[in-house]
């Protein structure tokens, strides 16, 4: 049976068929049902496979449906990077399938295809094709996000959803930047497109990074290489912020899971897939006590750079990225 991904998307839980298929490009919108999923049925024992593990091991999938949850009374299963071989398997454990539910995530399927067919015209299975955003579901999503925010005119608008290139991963980026920076909920024009420039930023992020990883080589060279406006130090503390805060998040789902790539994957709105590799280098450095000191180091400097103008902003800076660097470390 086919859904509408608008019609399901926040209401996956009233989907009645108990086996599940998402496809398509889209892979904003498919990691977005897969966050909503997690959240939805947090109480349920969630297990997550690869096809080739399952095609590994055809017991594998059938087991976790006929066995029940030692911890939880549910079992949720989500199969990544499915694909016609696997269709079989699927049919044959659907009459065992009971109180658990299987989600199936596949990348474009076309017409062709015998799971996207046979999941499109049976009853007993829900199929929701995740296809490409267009500028009418971008713009919406803006609008339920920044919902609060002032200053979100038509012209504003077109530059978040031109800095987002109709991709919602790459939007859930420039929208964190947006919180980060306007903290106080007013969103100006001129900074709004310094903040989400791509070519301003890259030099600045990189540095960043390394600092936050700890590599000394790399930051000592970037410090070197990166030019650092004077005018943007609030714009580069705020970025720097942002990370600082994204860590302390993940700290304290990491003490609950015990499992740092869990804990990155699972939060909202998403690490841009990019970026992952970077985080989960600096996650392991840094503990929540070394970020609190860090964050109130920042919030120090930002008052010092906005109520003394005379002071030489670009030094100061630079030996917090030092200083960031040695913490990292520590």
């Amino acid at each position: 049976m086919i859904y509408k991904s608008y019609k399901v998307e926040g209401n996956t839980n009233e989907i009645r068929q108990k086996i599940i298929l998402f496809y398509g490009e889209n892979f904003g919108l498919k990691n977005s049902f897969k966050n909503e999923i997690k959240s939805t049925y947090n109480l349920a024992e969630i297990l997550i496979f690869h096809q080739e593990e399952i095609k590994k091991n055809n017991q594998l999938l059938l087991n976790e449906i006929t066995e029940d949850s030692l911890f939880q009374k549910d079992k949720i299963i989500l199969i990544y990077q499915a694909d016609d071989k696997i269709y079989e398997l699927i049919d044959e454990v659907r009459e065992f399938n009971s109180n658990q539910k299987i989600f199936l995530f596949a990348d474009n399927l076309d017409k062709k295809s015998k799971l996207r067919n046979n999941f499109e015209k049976s009853d007993n299975y829900a199929c929701i094709a995740c296809y490409n955003d267009n500028e009418l579901t971008i713009k919406k999503l803006i609008f339920e996000k920044l919902r609060g925010f002032t200053g979100l005119t038509p012209e504003n608008l077109n530059i978040i959803v031109d800095k987002s290139n109709l991709d919602r991963v790459k939007l859930d980026n420039e929208i964190n930047k947006i919180y980060s920076f306007y903290q106080n909920k007013k969103i100006e024009t001129n900074s709004l497109n310094e903040l989400l420039d791509s070519s301003v930023n890259d030099d600045f992020s990189i540095l960043k990074d390394e600092a936050l990883k700890g590599d000394k080589v790399r930051t000592n060279k970037m410090l070197r290489d990166t030019i650092i406006e004077a005018d943007k130090n609030i714009f580069y503390l705020n970025q720097i912020n942002l990370r600082l805060t994204k860590l302390l998040e993940i700290n304290k789902k990491n003490e609950n899971n015990k499992n740092l790539e869990k804990s990155i994957s699972d939060l909202k709105p998403p690490i841009f897939w990019k970026d992952k590799p970077n985080v989960l280098a600096q996650a392991k450095k840094w503990r929540s006590d070394k970020i609190r000191d860090m964050l109130n180091k920042t919030h120090d400097l930002e008052l010092k750079i906005k109520s003394n103008s005379l002071i030489d902003k670009n030094i100061l800076l630079k030996n917090l990225i030092v200083d960031i660097c040695n913490q990292a470390n520590s």
